[in-house]
């Protein structure tokens, strides 16, 4: 019975704001998702569509859906000013029970490339062009406080990130869809090419999932954002965000066996939990101590 309702819910979902009911989002709300508790307040939801039969491609989508507490499950960034580690690296420095890697950074020397703030100290500024100007991957915003994550839209002025009043924040993007108002993606290859995708979602009922899409393998195609939009609509998400993804994209949950990198990194290009990317920030679920 609670899967019907969850199946009829999902249907009406996928008519909402212009997103026509058909084969894809069919295929994607009656699919038999695995799904298990992890940790309080935290589930970890996944599927592998193995018969190139979403968005006529092979995709292996991993989430957990976080119930937020404010003392089972509290949002938090992690980052480092130079270094780069690995999600799991981070996971286990900040005694995570989820983790997924952040927002874009320096390769080469580390470091965010985008603002970020925790505790109220700003850690990174923004890297902006010669002309000054932003990156799409800082048009967005995750901010926290008191544990509580939500999405933010920059404004347009220079100094938008420094009036926030959240005590952490980090710059990402492109922004995918706000108060159930999608956003406009123009036709970048970063936009319309599939690759491995990272991103977050929050529902009408707070629930935030935290989400990976594998790609670069004929295993799972990776998305294009558009897609990534869709699956994010269907999951019944009204505001979500990409992150950084590529080599870089990695789900991490405590516990969990045989490994507990949830997806498939693709860093070593072979199709297991190992090819993690060393990565300069995080955004990661923990306990209140």
């Amino acid at each position: 019975m609670l899967r019907k309702i969850w199946i009829t819910s999902l249907i009406s979902i996928c008519c909402y704001g212009g997103f026509a009911q058909n084969n894809d989002s069919l295929t994607f709300i009656k699919a038999k998702w695995t799904r298990n508790k992890v940790a309080p307040k935290l589930k970890l939801i996944t599927f592998h569509f193995d018969k190139k039969n979403l968005f006529a491609a092979n995709e292996n989508i991993s989430y957990v859906e976080v119930t937020p507490s404010k003392r089972k499950a509290l949002f938090a960034i992690g980052y480092e000013d130079t270094l780069l580690r690995t999600t799991s690296t981070f996971a286990a420095k900040y005694e995570a029970i989820a983790a997924v890697n952040g927002s874009f950074f320096d390769v080469k020397n580390g470091g965010s490339v985008d603002y970020i703030k925790v505790d109220s100290n700003i850690i990174s500024p923004n890297r902006l062009d010669q002309n000054e100007n932003r990156a799409r991957h800082q048009q967005a915003a995750i901010a926290i406080s008191n544990g509580k994550l939500k999405l933010l839209k920059w404004d347009g002025t220079k100094t938008w990130e420094d009036s926030l009043k959240e005590e952490s924040v980090l710059l990402s993007g492109p922004l995918l869809t706000i108060d159930k108002k999608d956003e406009h993606l123009d036709t970048t290859a970063f936009n319309r090419l599939r690759h491995p995708r990272t991103c977050i979602g929050i529902k009408p009922n707070g629930h935030v999932i935290l989400l990976t899409v594998d790609g670069r393998n004929e295993n799972s195609a990776g998305m294009s954002l558009p897609e990534l939009t869709k699956i994010m609509r269907w999951l019944g998400c009204t505001s979500s965000i990409n992150l950084d993804g590529g080599g870089s994209t990695t789900l991490w949950v405590k516990g969990l066996m045989p490994s507990e990198v949830v997806n498939f990194p693709t860093d070593n290009k072979k199709w297991d939990h190992q090819g993690e990317r060393k990565v300069a920030n995080v955004i990661f679920v923990k306990k209140r101590r």
